[in-house]
């Protein structure tokens, strides 16, 4: 089996269920190993996550294959000029075998040759081998990030009003993407405000936040840490396993610890190419 061949392929609908079952069992395994919870719930819910994006729009997805039966998969967002990577998984039976680098590589490439301005991927900070892989292909350690779930005591900000965006709020919330991370995510936005999960904070009569959703799956941004507040207080819940928090931004970071929200694992941000300090408040998705 170690001497067959490994071969990557673009990933079909259908191949979500074998996938999914891989990327379960992966994180699963990975997690439990270190003492930390699962990301995903249970073996649907990754082939429910891997089901929509090998079909979605915007989407590029390969599968590796070993002897005619899938090994591993990785996805990457290409929904803005910077891409988000992930998730990539390998069967615990085809781990250390270079399947994730190959998988790795074949989506850098994809991007590259899309003219990708940079290339963004969260990873388990507990994950000694995907840190380690991911800085040998050229990634370098942006921002540590702290998971974080619950709900906070604290359930408004003061001048802060929050609300479902719409339509009508895109241009302001692209422009304030801009002005925060120098490039904006229109489509993943307008997704969103269409699907109905997108909000915004209003502070003075104007959009001064924005989250697609405030959840471990959405990312956010704001002129702020007080416009942040006022999105993450707005929430009742935080879907997935919770809100990711950029570490270094003690003020955000404190004022979530002490509204009663707790740390459920450390992560971490890495980037290719483009990246500059942002200029604001922010919360990045699992995917960047």
């Amino acid at each position: 089996m170690k001497d067959e061949a490994i071969v990557i392929r673009l990933a079909k609908p259908e191949d979500n269920v074998t996938a999914g079952q891989i990327c379960y069992d992966a994180f699963s395994a990975i997690s439990g190993a270190h003492g930390f919870p699962c990301d995903l719930p249970s073996e649907e819910a990754a082939i429910g996550m891997l089901g929509m994006a090998f079909s979605a729009p915007g989407f590029y997805c390969v599968v590796a294959e070993r002897g005619g039966r899938i090994v591993g998969s990785n996805c990457m967002d290409e929904r803005a000029v910077i891409r988000g990577i992930g998730p990539v998984t390998v069967s615990l039976d085809g781990q250390n075998a270079g399947v994730g680098r190959l998988l790795m590589e074949a989506v850098i490439a994809h991007a590259q040759e899309g003219g990708a301005a940079g290339l963004r991927l969260v990873q388990a900070a507990f994950h000694n081998r995907s840190l380690s892989l991911y800085a040998k292909l050229g990634f370098d350690v942006r921002e540590p990030l702290a998971c974080l779930q619950g709900r906070t005591a604290q359930r408004e900000v003061e001048g802060c009003r929050v609300r479902a965006a719409t339509v009508e709020d895109q241009p302001a919330c692209d422009t304030l993407a801009r002005a925060v991370h120098g490039f904006e995510r229109s489509r993943e936005l307008a997704q969103a405000i269409e699907e109905g999960s997108a909000k915004v904070a209003v502070r003075d009569g104007r959009i001064t936040a924005y989250a697609t959703e405030v959840s471990f799956f959405g990312h956010a941004t704001a002129e702020t840490n007080a416009d942040m507040q006022a999105l993450i207080a707005s929430a009742e819940t935080f879907a997935g396993p919770g809100i990711l928090v950029p570490s270094r931004n003690a003020p955000l970071m404190r004022w979530c610890l002490e509204n009663g929200l707790r740390v459920v694992q450390p992560m971490t941000l890495m980037s290719v190419g483009f990246y500059n300090e942002p200029a604001g408040a922010w919360l990045p998705s699992i995917f960047f």
